[in-house]
């Protein structure tokens, strides 16, 4: 019951954060390019990546707080459903080469932001 609930609050948060940061992002910089999620997933990526080692390795953070951080808050702040969501309108929209850009882009910085927060990471 206690991990649910510490995953439940991180999510809360992590929600909350994502949505706060979002529109912060799209009232800054508008663009046709969903440049708030891809922002808010390559930073969560690399979070994910920074902090699971940092947790793991470094400061041996117990497992009840890594899901909490980790599943609860991460797990809500970055946004798949949303990106996937976001991909088909624009193609639904006829912006293929946005379309196109943006998923290339999200995997590619999206996985380099993981590594970059592992490497990040193992020097501290």
């Amino acid at each position: 019951m206690q991990t649910a609930l510490v995953i439940a609050v991180g999510g809360a948060l992590g929600a909350l954060s994502r949505y706060s940061l979002g529109v912060w992002i799209s009232n800054k910089w508008n663009s046709s390019f969903p440049l708030h999620t891809f922002l808010i997933n390559i930073s969560g990526a690399f979070l994910l990546g920074f902090l699971h080692i940092l947790f793991v390795e470094r400061l041996n953070v117990s497992p009840f707080w890594r899901l909490g951080i980790g599943v609860g808050f991460l797990g809500a702040f970055t946004t798949f459903s949303t990106f996937g969501f976001e991909v088909i309108s624009l193609l639904e929209g006829g912006s293929l080469i946005t379309a196109g850009l943006y998923v290339i882009l999200s995997i590619v910085v999206g996985f380099s932001g993981v590594a970059l927060g592992v490497n990040l990471a193992r020097l501290f």
